[in-house]
């Protein structure tokens, strides 16, 4: 594995800005998220690294080496896609060894044999080497994917959004696994994802990207805890954090124009509250009800105890309990 880094990297297509002047580092074995919504540029962001777009400005460096100018053969990365891409005629043997049989780096098929069954394994599809890709499930086919990558022992595994096209339960099961594998393997990861539990759940650090620009990156309690902007803040957490003007709310400092209020900065007081508010709807998920209330016009959800006799209609009375706080441009301001 290897260090990469990504120094002042722009990349524009016509008149939209793709990326613009991102720097990135990402640590020998460390798993990094890049965060964004679709058109964020962090698909972009990889295939900069990977040498299948050549940036306008700035330098991509693996292992200390300047590879801005290198083909993409030349720079030692695995590329798994957001779909599948194997090739439905050969068995999942002959998929995940095809890289190794490459001219470039005739590997000897001894060593091929070996490499793959021990992927195999860690995939949980060693029983399945003899079938036909066609003959897979869609989760069987996406760890063919990641395994025909993890196989090839590269300096950073550059992942697109690889569980997107999975179910909710699968999708679960290879965020597990995935981790596992990265942790066993010592593998250097850089994922790019719009689903916040993946990136919560695997990564070391998260980036987090809007519109070319990489907005704030940490670990993810410090994204979650401390993010710098309102954008930032709205990435992460589930139900998503309410923002709210700062004038339906006493004691907020001068400089706030918006309260960021997440569930655990919500409690629902029995008297005194801060603010009085209306239920419009509960939706029950079993250990949890998600409350839907109206503060002043403006919606609002956390999150409540199901044993709670609430129904819609009904007032109750929240306290705030440190939430955040932002300025008119969507900038953090200090409690």
């Amino acid at each position: 594995m290897a260090k990469v880094e990504i120094r002042a990297v722009s990349k524009a297509f016509n008149k939209t800005q793709a990326v613009s002047n991102l720097s990135l580092t990402i640590g020998d074995g460390e798993f990094v998220a890049l965060l964004g919504p679709t058109g964020a540029g962090k698909t972009t962001t990889l295939r900069l690294i990977a040498g299948l777009e050549m940036p306008d400005s700035g330098s991509v460096r693996i292992d200390e080496r300047d590879v801005t100018g290198d083909a993409p053969a030349d720079r030692d990365v695995a590329f798994v896609f957001q779909q599948y891409s194997l090739y439905p005629h050969l068995t999942v043997f002959e998929n995940m060894a095809f890289s190794l049989r490459a001219p470039i780096r005739r590997v000897p098929e001894a060593e091929i044999r070996i490499k793959v069954q021990e992927v195999a394994r860690l995939l949980h599809i060693e029983t399945k080497l003899d079938n036909k890709a066609t003959q897979l499930s869609g989760g069987q086919m996406q760890r063919v994917a990641i395994g025909r990558a993890l196989v090839r022992s590269p300096s950073i595994y550059l992942m697109d959004e690889p569980l997107s096209s999975l179910d909710a339960k699968l999708r679960g099961e290879m965020r597990l696994e995935l981790k596992r594998i990265q942790t066993d393997l010592g593998a250097t990861i850089l994922y790019v994802t719009h689903d916040q539990t993946e990136a919560m759940t695997m990564a070391s650090r998260i980036g987090v990207i809007e519109s070319g620009r990489l907005m704030q990156i940490g670990t993810p309690r410090e994204i979650y805890e401390n993010p710098i902007n309102a954008h930032v803040a709205a990435r992460l957490g589930q139900p998503a954090i309410n923002l709210l003007p700062a004038a339906l709310f006493a004691g907020v400092p001068p400089a706030a124009a918006t309260v960021g209020a997440r569930t655990e900065h919500l409690t629902i007081a029995r008297g005194g509250g801060d603010v009085s508010a209306t239920v419009t709807r509960i939706e029950h998920l079993g250990d949890q009800s998600y409350l839907h209330l109206d503060i002043g016009g403006r919606p609002v959800v956390t999150l409540s105890d199901p044993e709670a006799s609430l129904g819609a209609g009904d007032t109750v009375s929240l306290r705030l309990n440190k939430p955040l706080f932002f300025d008119a441009a969507g900038g953090r301001v200090a409690a």
